[in-house]
């Protein structure tokens, strides 16, 4: 049974579905009853910090480890019984560029090309439009040891696209990166997305997840703590804030009454940056607090609402940030992580 082209088989709305996966290192149990449903066409996070379990479930998923429990389907088809099926549905992109730096890039997609069974002219053919979509045309000949580490990442997922898979695995891809190269990198991956592949994202940078997925699952010590929409998410945790400036600090006083009045909140003042912050329980109330603010002629030069960050859930969700659990516990998975791989 073949796919090719990126035809993937009609089963549904379903790339991935993954129930109850567990893997488990000597003492350490990686991951731990994990669910995950990504809908096809979509882009699916899962964000959490080394150590979460994040990159070994990836690899049950890909048929790189077998799982000690649980199932999983790509497609439709089981990652166990029908993993040579799944093989030909994916694209696994990890952290670290699988590349030969003796070779060229042009050489590298070409040997990859090569080994998926591309004839010599069209594994030529392929590796220089893909040269071309990620931006590598004029370095194509350069040898990989004067590439830099985004233009590394930028090959590794390309030659991850050779066989224009349906579902792309993307393990931390920006891990690294300069500010400028992830954004490319994110541009990048929703151009996949527009032309039909499903990507399973996953990531410890918060802003990452915010920017990409449509879903997300927060997952933390091989738990799935948390599943929805970024927005979703963030409404779990608490309201919005409205941060109101005054243009004159001397009516600073006056406007927090005013907005507590009005809103029924207690509001918290900056008086430096004469700046108020409170709860936005009903936002159909802050029209009625611009009006009673003109009308005690108080001036304001700044009026925004504050949506609770990723971070916030992660924090409220775990009991501890995405940054600090990472550094308590990346040396220590990745080692784990490292066997049976």
């Amino acid at each position: 049974m073949e796919y090719k082209n990126g035809k993937k088989p009609n089963n549904g709305d379903w790339a991935v579905e993954a129930n109850g996966l567990v893997k488990v290192f000597g003492d350490n149990k990686a991951v731990d009853g994990v669910n995950l449903n990504v809908k096809a066409g979509s882009i699916y996070g899962v964000l959490g910090p080394n150590g979460a379990g994040k990159t070994t479930t990836i690899r049950m998923l890909a048929t790189l480890l077998r799982p000690d429990a649980g199932s999983a389907r790509i497609f439709g088809h089981d990652v166990q019984k029908e993993s040579q099926i799944v093989r030909q549905l994916i694209g696994v992109t990890g952290q670290y560029a699988s590349v030969d730096e003796s070779l060229s890039a042009t050489e590298n997609l070409i040997i990859f090309s090569r080994l998926l069974g591309l004839g010599r002219a069209e594994a030529r053919k392929k590796a220089a439009d893909l040269l071309e979509e990620f931006g590598l045309t004029e370095a194509a000949k350069r040898p990989l040891k004067n590439f830099s580490g985004g233009m590394r990442r930028r090959l590794d997922l390309a030659a991850s696209l050779i066989a224009q898979p349906p579902l792309i695995f993307l393990d931390e891809p920006t891990t690294g990166l300069d500010p400028r190269t992830r954004a490319q990198m994110w541009d990048t991956i929703r151009r996949l997305v527009s032309t039909g592949s499903t990507v399973l994202l996953t990531t410890q940078y918060l802003d990452e997840a915010d920017q990409l997925a449509d879903r997300i699952a927060v997952i933390d010590r091989g738990h799935v703590v948390a599943e929805g929409t970024v927005d979703e998410l963030k409404q779990s945790v608490g309201t919005s804030s409205l941060q109101l400036r005054v243009l004159d600090p001397s009516d600073i006083e006056m406007a927090r009454q005013t907005v507590e009045h009005v809103l029924g909140v207690q509001a918290t003042l900056s008086s430096e940056a004469a700046k108020i912050t409170a709860p936005m329980a009903n936002a159909d109330l802050v029209t009625d607090l611009l009006i009673a603010l003109r009308e005690k002629g108080i001036t304001l030069s700044e009026v925004s609402v504050q949506k609770p960050t990723l971070d916030e859930v992660f924090l409220t969700i775990t009991g501890h940030g995405v940054e600090e659990k990472a550094k308590e516990t990346g040396t220590e998975t990745k080692r784990a992580e490292a066997v049976n791989v």
